[in-house]
């Protein structure tokens, strides 16, 4: 394809999400940033949540994994419905019953203050690790596939793309992230969708003889029944719900637009409808895969050993250019979620949690927006430096990565939430951060050691539910076990 034309594409792109930016971020102000001034439509932010959760790493990683894994991953977003339901039905009455703007401040109500700040610094690293692999892989990809033969260097291009970023997220926050996502999730499903057409055109299928073609290479298999193995379908079916219910419902990013709606029964919805989505758009992306490797086979086609490259190295080199346009604008549509809300959310935890923004009457409405800009900078700049990380090291793969690095880093998030909902205990502040810091550290130990361990047995996703399970219990064995009344656990 024309390196012009891609570039072009790109451009256009990125003018119509500065638009969007300059209209939603008229007059706007903390408020608006950090919540949207509870105004969001619900439609608008189930239909958008799709383009954040599945980001770049899913346009990626899972049509790439269908060659080795089967359609298994299915077997997690199975899990993801189990966990939306808990979300909808357990965290989110109590965030809209405390009147929330940060979810971590239940922990401040619940148990004092150094849970507060520890449960809020696990979010800031969890998610900036997350999120800064995620756009890593998109970038990696642009790189590879059109800048590298531009002479561009991948350190101008992370500079760039984040500069671009930051600068249409700088002002609105989340009231413009909720119409920019809307866009950015049109443009992914379309880039999806199309491409599935197109290969079906060039191999002369129906989608129904896609579908009968796929089940007899067996790439359609969705259910793993080896008891032993990490891809077993109950432990990822579990290991998805509390993925959901850690990486959704305890996580800043997501429930800040989910918050950002009116009223609890809208945001429900919300969370119901988009959970329903979110299914079949994963389905979408596995048949893809499947799709590929069909093409691949029929085509004579050598694929690299990294699965990462299958999806871009057809759609840019063996489909016709329009597949290409498609996919590029549908790969730039995964990476701008994934760094947009992943800013904003940072920025408002970190003023929220850290700088107590709500509780310093001594700082102005102008001061609060100016140290609330730098640190929206910062966090662009700490993406930035954790990206040519991951470029030194290019580690690909990394949807398994970005699931594991969850479980080690949302599993004391699980623990402090569960162990102020179903308690009434108040663990010992002096070593409620030790125990949280312990859990992961114990959880990959025994995830390197569990078929010694348990007679062959690997751990594999449930790693989540371990972490969160050894968290809980350190902090009921150094728990005063004295019951304290409050309203949220009413």
């Amino acid at each position: 394809m024309p390196h012009g034309l891609i570039l072009i594409v790109i451009a256009v792109y990125f003018i119509v999400l500065l638009a969007i930016a300059f209209y939603t971020s008229r007059g706007a102000g903390n408020e608006s940033f950090f919540i949207g001034k509870k105004s969001s439509n619900w439609l608008l932010v189930a239909y958008g949540m799709i383009g954040t959760s599945l980001s770049g790493i899913t346009f990626m990683s899972v049509p790439g994994k269908v060659a080795g894994n089967h359609f298994f991953y299915m077997q997690i977003v199975i899990g993801y419905l189990i966990g939306y339901a808990v979300v909808a039905k357990v965290l989110m009455p109590l965030y809209y019953r405390m009147n929330v703007v940060s979810i971590y401040s239940y922990l401040q109500n619940r148990f004092g203050n150094v849970a507060y700040k520890t449960g809020a610094s696990f979010f800031l690293l969890s998610r900036t690790l997350g999120a800064s692999l995620r756009i890593y892989l998109v970038l990696y990809v642009l790189q590879k596939f059109l800048l590298d033969d531009m002479n561009i260097n991948f350190f101008v291009t992370a500079f760039v793309i984040l500069a671009l970023i930051l600068l249409y997220t700088l002002q609105g926050g989340v009231k413009t992230i909720v119409w920019t996502d809307t866009l950015q999730t049109t443009f992914m499903v379309l880039s999806l969708v199309v491409t599935i057409v197109i290969i079906n055109r060039e191999l002369g299928f129906s989608f129904s003889k896609l579908i009968e073609t796929l089940s007899e290479k067996g790439y359609a298999q969705i259910f793993n029944t080896d008891f032993k193995s990490p891809a077993f379908f109950l432990k990822q079916i579990i290991s998805g719900a509390f993925i959901t219910i850690a990486m959704t419902g305890l996580d800043q990013e997501m429930m800040q637009k989910n918050i950002s709606i009116r009223t609890l029964g809208k945001a429900q919805q919300n969370m119901f409808m988009f959970s329903g989505i979110l299914l079949v758009v994963n389905l979408l992306f596995l048949i893809l895969g499947g799709a590929l490797y069909v093409y691949a086979a029929e085509k004579g086609i050598a694929l690299t050993p990294q699965s990462d490259d299958t999806f871009p190295a057809i759609a840019l080199n063996y489909l016709p250019p329009v597949a290409g346009i498609f996919f590029i604008v549908g790969l730039i549509s995964a990476l701008f979620p994934s760094a947009d809300g992943a800013m904003t959310a940072l920025t408002s935890s970190f003023c929220i949690d850290i700088l107590n923004f709500n509780r310093r009457s001594d700082w102005s409405d102008g001061q609060k927006k100016r140290k609330r800009k730098m640190v929206h900078v910062t966090v662009a700049v700490v993406f930035f430096l954790i990206i040519l990380f991951f470029k030194i090291i290019n580690k690909m793969a990394l949807i398994d990565l970005v699931l594991e690095l969850a479980g080690y880093t949302y599993g004391p998030l699980l623990g402090l939430f569960a162990f102020g909902i179903f308690t009434k205990s108040n663990p010992s502040e002096k070593l409620l951060p030790w125990i949280c810091l312990a859990a992961p550290v114990l959880t990959y130990v025994l995830k390197l050691n569990s078929p010694q361990i348990f007679n062959g047995y690997q751990i594999g996703f449930e790693i989540l539910l371990i972490n969160g399970i050894i968290t809980f219990l350190g902090l009921y064995f150094s728990s005063d076990k004295k019951e304290k009344s409050l309203s949220v656990n009413a």
